[in-house]
């Protein structure tokens, strides 16, 4: 079976995966508990969903045999995450793997002894979640989305890919102290390129939709969306927005292009996934997190929409093209 159908098959109905036999007589049952902030549906999600549990079956869990696995799609709604997080403490897993800044946010808060594995958290020494990232030190550990650095490099391949952008409107989640610091980062080189930020948040639909409306009134804008659970939540809206009003808009997410962003450079999330059933792996072998180091991403990639360049009348620079890990046409 090839992976792609292998993903879609035990990933795509975002729910629960129940026991599919009963275990083999004496093979212990694990349970792993995973909270992710973004919903269920959303197509990232389960391309991310299918590369973890395939992770896992690499690794010889089988659902049903010696594993079970309880899922919890909190649709980037605060006080949903908070319960769902309680929700898991109180079902005892093994492990819980969590995925986004909230949802480590509220399991913290709801256990300090449930072994936890991170992806995409973009501070996790900042957010208080480990001591350091060579020694976690407690019940923390995981793989961290990026550096702060990578936004600086989202400010400068907007100017590359549309050299007479004067002013960038920052897309980020002002709740989150990762969203504060990702626009600090590209304030700090703003000047450098010879661009003027502002911020806007991502957090209400309405906000979103006034705030880039009026940044459109001025000529020589673009945007920069930050990488959180927000911008995920609405990211085709903000695709939307930067198609109607003529915006160049560099994204951190690939998904953002594929459904007809510009430009996008940042982890390989998936990967990221399918990193942390290997963590999960060692954890339920009896290794503490406290002695796995927070990883930090190994595979980066520069995706190019040129149909949307096309429509926006840019003419894309061949160094970006040559350098681009996709180039969709």
């Amino acid at each position: 079976m090839r992976r792609r159908e292998f993903i879609k098959i035990i990933a795509g109905s975002g729910l629960p995966w129940p026991l599919a036999a009963h275990a083999q007589q004496g093979e212990r049952v694990r349970r792993i508990g995973v909270l992710i902030a973004r919903a269920a549906a959303d197509t990232e999600t389960t391309e991310e969903v299918g590369a973890f549990a395939q992770g896992l079956a690499e690794l010889g869990w089988t659902i049903g045999r010696n594993v079970r696995i309880e899922y919890r799609y909190a649709a980037n709604d605060p006080e949903t995450i908070r319960k769902y997080a309680k929700e898991m403490v109180a079902l005892a897993p093994d492990v819980v793997l969590a995925a986004g800044t909230p949802s480590v946010a509220a399991l913290q808060q709801s256990s300090r002894s449930i072994p936890i594995v991170f992806t995409t958290v973009t501070d996790p020494v900042g957010a208080g979640f480990v001591d350091s990232l060579a020694k976690p030190g407690g019940n923390i550990t995981g793989f961290m989305l990026s550096e702060y650095s990578l936004n600086a490099k989202l400010l400068e391949l907007l100017k590359q890919i549309e050299p007479s952008v004067r002013r960038a409107a920052v897309l980020r989640d002002s709740l989150n102290p990762a969203g504060m610091a990702q626009y600090g980062t590209i304030q700090a080189v703003a000047s450098s390129v010879g661009v003027e930020v502002s911020p806007i948040n991502v957090r209400d639909a309405g906000e979103i939709e006034r705030a880039v409306a009026a940044f459109a009134r001025s000529a020589n804008g673009g945007l920069v969306v930050t990488g959180s659970a927000s911008a995920t939540t609405h990211r085709e809206l903000i695709i939307a927005l930067a198609a109607q009003h003529k915006l160049p808009a560099v994204y951190a997410s690939r998904f953002s292009v594929t459904l007809g962003g510009l430009i996008s450079y940042g982890p390989n999330r998936v990967d990221q996934f399918r990193r942390a059933a290997g963590y999960i792996d060692r954890i339920l072998k009896g290794e503490k997190p406290a002695d796995l180091p927070v990883q930090a991403p190994t595979n980066y990639e520069l995706i190019i929409n040129l149909k949307t360049a096309k429509a926006l009348g840019l003419t894309v620079p061949q160094t970006l093209l040559a350098s681009a890990n996709e180039v969709i046409e």
